[in-house]
């Protein structure tokens, strides 16, 4: 029983008690319909290249310039491409905050089109491989904690980090900096896009040590 609930509270499913309140702004405005799931499926990724590049959108910065290897940003090659769609209209409609501005003027140029067109580019490219020799001494990742009501980290990501239930991220291979810095964003509430506060309520549970050896241990799979 305990395994069932933990599994609901992951995947945002546990009832009311994980909704936004409701005299709150909803944590994010994309709602997953079969619609907006075949909108993102058939996004342009020829057009999404094209995006990327320099100058395309109002701005004299390519997606690499700040998404490169010696950046804290994200790695975005075979993420996801609902994920990356969702983040993107988070960025645009403010649900999502970047603190230095970037993505929310970044994002406030795009069109659905061209947020479409960008994810299904991204998701087409090969996800970065990650350090190797992943371990995982927190025991959360496959296990979960029971006793704080801590849901294991696979049951959401992915046995092997690879992301699934339509908009939970791929984190093998992420930048260990990003993925620590995430988390602990979540935990101070910092970052509020996640529906039902699903990972706002995880990352409360755990520690800096956890937060640590979690992001560690992403960044090594491959």
């Amino acid at each position: 029983m305990k395994g069932f609930l933990l599994s609901l509270i992951c995947l945002g499913l546990a009832g009311p008690v994980l909704a936004e309140p409701s005299s709150a702004e909803p944590s994010s405005k994309v709602a997953w319909t079969l619609e907006k799931l075949n909108f993102v499926k058939k996004g342009n990724a020829e057009n999404g290249k094209i995006l990327t590049e320099s100058g395309k959108i109002l701005t004299a910065k390519s997606c690499a310039d700040c998404h490169n290897e010696t950046s804290s940003n994200p790695q975005l090659d075979g993420q996801l491409p609902t994920y990356l769609y969702k983040q993107l209209v988070d960025y645009k409609n403010g649900n999502r905050k970047d603190p230095a501005a970037t993505m929310n003027d970044w994002a406030s140029k795009l069109s659905e089109q061209n947020m479409a067109d960008l994810a299904a580019y991204y998701g087409k490219q090969a996800a970065k491989p990650g350090k190797g020799g992943a371990s995982d001494p927190t025991g959360i990742v496959s296990v979960g904690d029971g006793k704080r009501m801590e849901p294991a980290c696979s049951s959401c990501h992915g046995g092997s980090g690879q992301g699934e239930k339509v908009d939970t991220p791929r984190l093998a291979g992420q930048k260990a900096v990003y993925l620590e810095n995430t988390l602990l964003d979540y935990r101070e509430g910092k970052r509020a896009n996640d529906i039902y506060s699903r990972m706002r309520l995880i990352a409360s549970k755990l520690s800096d040590q956890e937060i640590k050896q979690l992001a560690e241990y992403y960044s090594k799979l491959d």
